[in-house]
């Protein structure tokens, strides 16, 4: 049985796209559900736009999403000499030949058959130079390209998309394509097939926009005597007014990069990405890695283009809300011992890691990210939102001042005077600390929530969050006397603002 061979192509001009992201994903899915290889090959021959920062960050983006692969990364500069060579070897076949036309010609010829309304497209006049013409013409200096000298035949041309069913063209709707510019660099379309060759893929996996190279590349692979591979083009991801989404368009949004630097798990954006235009048959949406191995098939992608839901200016989601969703279920809901080292990666980030919640505190650590984690979106909240919980320097929320304590100027007097009661408590327990806190509301003649509130945020800068005798308890006694005791120190910051 011949071994099931993917690849994932980039070109390194700029960062690595959700798209692109997308196209990786569906190869490396596909290369496990089979048992083949997924080969990484970087497509470096546009030198003017390719940068070492843009292949470091393909990489890098390839990396964080958990996107393995089996060989490479293989640079396609490397193999010019495999890209001439096919070039020659088509032009001994006669499956090519030099077309020495000006660029002044061919703007003319083109401009007279739109006048005339006729079919825009190479004409052949080189095609039919015999071979000692067109050597006499390129040894006397003459530049030319390399085209590819369609098959002059009836009938039609056409492959089995796995995804879009049954693609063809007809010959004659076929011209003369370059295949070789006239610097003497190969083009996108030879390189990528000769590359697929060598590589032995078995399977094209790729985005829509390809589409147009397909059928010429059936050709090249007709003329070079190897087999064709299996495609699947995957239609287009667009926003909301259904335009292709971009980083000239939508900014860094569509970049991977922001998503690892904004506090995303990585599993969890894959499990957004596969949700862009493939679906699993039922409503499920949260898939393990064995999971979405085994529910992943090339028929399940959809025909239709996928959404990206951004909202450019929404001040509730700065994403697609189900990226946002999923990156929050699995915040919720995966086990401590893994999300943690992702905790500690954003307290080391914003400088708030202590080396000692990695020895002796560490079931602290674990029982707080424990506490705190299910009312938060990203990582990031660990370090904003939550950022009391490890650190004395954090800023109290404008709202939950002028909820929970503005009202309440009496809780000046009341928290320090709890703070002293939790102080000298012999029991420092969820029942004792809760019993002092509705004590001293009685005693004050206010409801318990109004000491329970204020306290929370007094002692977390918070308006929401856990149950406050839990918080009371992960923050430790001494944290809970000092932070109660600023109470007053609180009320005048606002006041002088």
């Amino acid at each position: 049985m011949t071994e099931t061979r993917l690849r994932f192509p980039p070109s390194p001009t700029g960062y690595l796209h959700i798209g692109g992201a997308r196209t990786a994903l569906y190869n490396w899915l596909y290369a496990k559900k089979t048992g083949g290889k997924l080969i990484l090959r970087i497509e470096d021959t546009d030198t003017e736009r390719s940068t070492s920062e843009s292949i470091d960050g393909i990489i890098d983006g390839l990396t964080w999403l958990g996107i393995d692969w089996d060989e490479g990364p293989y640079f396609q500069t490397e193999f010019s000499d495999d890209h001439r060579a096919a070039a020659a070897r088509l032009l001994a076949s006669d499956h090519a030949y030099r077309c020495f036309c000006s660029k002044e010609e061919l703007d003319a010829k083109r401009e007279a058959a739109m006048t005339a309304k006729a079919h825009v497209g190479y004409d052949g006049t080189c095609r039919w130079l015999s071979r000692e013409q067109s050597e006499a013409r390129a040894a006397a200096g003459e530049p030319f390209v390399i085209r590819f000298k369609t098959p002059k035949r009836q009938g039609r041309i056409g492959y089995d998309d796995k995804v879009l069913g049954r693609i063809e063209s007809s010959y004659e709707e076929i011209d003369d394509f370059v295949i070789v510019r006239s610097n003497g660099s190969p083009l996108y379309l030879l390189c990528n097939v000769v590359d697929d060759i060598r590589d032995r893929i078995t399977h094209v996996i790729r985005g829509q926009d390809h589409m147009t190279n397909t059928i010429k590349q059936l050709l090249l692979y007709e003329a070079l005597e190897a087999p064709v591979p299996v495609f699947a083009h995957m239609p287009l991801t667009l926003d909301t007014k259904k335009a292709k989404i971009s980083k000239r368009s939508h900014g860094e949004i569509v970049a991977v990069q922001f998503y690892r630097d904004n506090g995303f798990i990585p599993w969890a954006f894959n499990n957004f990405l596969v949700l862009l235009g493939w679906s699993p048959g039922d409503d499920r949406e949260i898939f393990s890695r064995e999971e979405l191995i085994e529910a992943f098939t090339l028929e399940r992608i959809n025909r239709s283009a996928s959404i990206f839901n951004y909202r450019k200016g929404d001040p509730k989601f700065f994403t697609d809300p189900k990226a946002i969703a999923i990156n929050e279920y699995y915040l919720r809901t995966m086990a401590v011992a893994e999300l943690t080292p992702l905790v500690k990666n954003e307290l080391i980030t914003a400088g708030l890691w202590q080396e000692d919640w990695d020895h002796q505190l560490q079931p602290w650590f674990h029982a707080t990210v424990d506490l705190i984690r299910s009312r938060f979106h990203t990582l990031k909240d660990f370090s904003s939102v939550g950022r009391a919980y490890f650190s004395d320097d954090y800023g109290i929320e404008d709202k939950a001042f002028r909820k929970n304590l503005a009202p309440y100027v009496d809780l000046q007097n009341l928290l320090p005077a709890l703070a002293q009661a939790y102080r000298i408590l012999d029991d420092f327990s969820l029942a004792e600390t809760e019993r002092l806190a509705r004590e001293a509301a009685d005693r004050a003649g206010v409801k318990p929530g109004v000491i329970i509130n204020g306290m929370r945020t007094v002692v977390t800068g918070q308006l929401a969050g856990p149950s406050m005798f839990d918080i009371l308890l992960a923050l430790g006694r001494d944290k809970v006397v000092k932070r109660l005791n600023r109470t007053a120190d609180i009320y005048a910051s606002f006041q002088t603002e």
